[in-house]
């Protein structure tokens, strides 16, 4: 065994090299086996894991810095700094982060989660030595995939000029999420069919001076650039032509769906969570949207480097041709890119996840909304329940969309109001309008419903009674429901329930009538309540003697936690909601 020879870089560097082929397969054997139990980052991990040794035997970490781009590659870096002990073993799985995390080692710099900020921030860290007069080396790691986003050019930019030592380790494994999109990539084929010879060269035009090495995978072949290129006076960029899921078939042949994933068999790679059986909301949003792209031409779906969130797999993708469009890791050109097919006349459909349509936030605001320009976004995943890495929450989308001018914000609480809801924000020209997909599984009451939104903040009224109103907005209407059954079943309270449906206004008509027979009103929202919809609703009752109650999420960022205890400490269970509505009407 090798593995158990290494418990810190300094314990790495005593190894004979020629060791490092059977460490590499044992670090392989051991990602292998706790992603196939617990699910993680797999093809990332599995083709960085001879970089990882080579980076660790020539530099000094923690004093030679590493920064590793979205950190869903670190794995390897993680067990030979101490933490392979969570790699190991099933019972101590859960005690580090899928990504980098300073709390947990001095060789972690920053908690990183997002695309694209490596070479940014290793400029910084850069920066700060060469104001003291240090001498580290500064090191930034960032994927091929990692470079269509905007930050990476800036960073890359501002390394040009930087003037003295800072290490750029492009791990090119052909791969982003999905296939990579974007003129960048030409070049950096050229650059792997000429073995860097290649008169064209991206990196060289930046100002940043270049090196390659074929065998990426070759630990002997790396150990030998890295030492090249170590103490260097000048940035420099180190281009490793590496293989995304070396060493496990199912992820070199099927490398999308091996990015990362679930718990899968270790012999077939097939998932151990059948999922084709379970109705979802991303494979029926791409069958209806295929559909409407055969009616009409100027329909086209838009992503940013994640297809497969809102169902475009593979074949899908190939069905839709040039009527979908994946412009990489790079949401800021995709809210303007959509803007900008809208005012010209298509009809631009934009799926996002929560996390990541964060990042364009000035597009949103200054190049879709200002322009009122009749954009539709979907957006994905945005749930207490989703995920739950600091780093990938999904909760802070309500206060910072909700509040921009000209969108419309819209929450469906079902299958048939969410289609409605769809096939009205690609028919309506008259604002930017986001769906809020529901997190809660395809709930479906084949109730009809109404295709029209254009009558703006009109809530629905689902259920009349008195005394207390319960909103439940979205993903919460269905807590709503079971609200209301208790008040009901312990306190004889028919509170009536009302279903806002548009997170971005409130409804005047619906809350003044309230005011007749009700004293108190409460608010569901799936998300932190600083700012959000709720805040609405109490804001407008500020006047009157309406007592409000919002229940969500406290402004704050979590990691890796359960669930049900962040519901339970938010009062977001049925008995909570129900014991602190009694207190505030007694």
């Amino acid at each position: 065994m090798y593995i158990e020879k290494v418990n810190s870089p300094a314990d790495l560097k005593n190894m004979p090299v020629d060791e490092f082929e059977g460490l590499s397969v044992e670090l392989r054997q051991t990602l292998l086996k706790k992603l196939s139990e617990h699910g993680g980052h797999i093809g990332p991990n599995l083709g960085m894991v001879e970089a990882t040794i080579a980076l660790h035997y020539v530099f000094n970490s923690p004093v030679d810095k590493m920064v590793f781009d979205i950190s869903h590659q670190s794995y390897v870096h993680k067990m030979l700094t101490g933490r392979k002990e969570a790699f190991i073993y099933p019972e101590k799985y859960d005690e580090v982060s899928g990504y980098s995390e300073p709390s947990e080692s001095e060789h972690d710099f920053f908690v990183i989660g997002h695309t694209s900020t490596s070479v940014s921030l290793a400029t910084g860290l850069a920066k700060a030595r060469d104001l003291k007069g240090d001498h580290e080396n500064i090191i930034a790691i960032i994927g091929d995939g990692s470079l269509s986003g905007g930050e990476a050019y800036e960073g890359l930019n501002n390394a040009a000029v930087l003037d003295s030592n800072i290490i750029i380790i492009v791990n090119d494994n052909q791969m982003s999420i999905a296939e990579n999109h974007g003129g960048l990539y030409k070049n950096l084929q050229e650059l792997r069919e000429t073995e860097g010879k290649a008169e064209c060269n991206f990196f060289k035009a930046m100002g940043l001076d270049y090196m390659y090495v074929a065998q990426g995978n070759d630990v002997k072949a790396l150990i030998e650039a890295f030492s090249k290129v170590k103490d260097i006076d000048h940035p420099v960029v180190v281009h490793i032509n590496t293989v995304k899921g070396k060493g496990f078939r199912p992820a070199e042949e099927n490398k999308e769906k091996f990015h990362a994933g679930g718990p899968f068999d270790l012999v077939t790679g097939k998932s151990k969570f059948d999922a084709s059986r379970v109705e979802n909301y991303g494979d029926l949003t791409a069958e209806y949207l295929l559909a409407k792209m055969k009616q009409d031409k100027t329909v086209v779906a838009i992503t940013a480097g994640t297809p497969t969130v809102f169902g475009f797999t593979a074949d899908k993708r190939m069905l839709a041709g040039k009527q979908f469009v994946d412009v990489g890791i790079a949401e800021e050109h995709a809210v303007a890119m959509a803007s900008a097919i809208a005012n010209n006349g298509g009809k631009p459909v934009f799926g996002v996840l929560g996390t990541f349509i964060q990042r364009a936030y000035d597009q949103l605001s200054q190049d879709l909304c200002i322009n009122n320009n009749p954009a539709l976004l979907l957006v994905f995943w945005s749930s207490i329940s989703s995920m739950n890495d600091v780093t990938h929450l999904g909760v802070f989308d309500i206060p910072f969309m909700c509040n921009i001018p000209n969108l419309v914000y819209l929450a469906p609480t079902t299958k048939e109001e969410y289609f409605a809801m769809l096939e009205w924000g690609i028919k309506q020209t008259s604002h930017p309008v986001a769906i809020r997909v529901p997190f809660n599984g395809v709930v479906s009451t084949g109730e009809k419903v109404e295709e029209d939104f254009g009558l703006l903040n009109r809530y629905k009224v689902a259920k009349k009674g008195s005394q207390v109103a319960v909103l439940g907005l979205g993903t919460f209407y269905q807590l709503g429901e079971k609200v209301v059954e208790a008040l009901k079943a312990e306190a004889g309270i028919d509170a009536t329930l009302i279903n806002p449906r548009y997170i971005t206004g409130t409804d005047a008509e619906v809350l003044d009538e309230l005011k007749k027979d009700h004293t108190c009103v409460i608010t569901l929202e799936d998300g932190v309540l600083d700012g959000g919809f709720g805040e609405k609703i109490a804001r407008y009752y500020g006047p009157s003697d309406m007592k409000v109650l919002n229940f969500g999420m406290e402004k704050k960022f979590v990691d890796r936690f359960s669930v049900d205890e962040l519901l339970k400490e938010s009062h977001l269970t049925v008995p909570q909601i129900v014991e602190d509505v009694l207190k505030i009407i007694d």
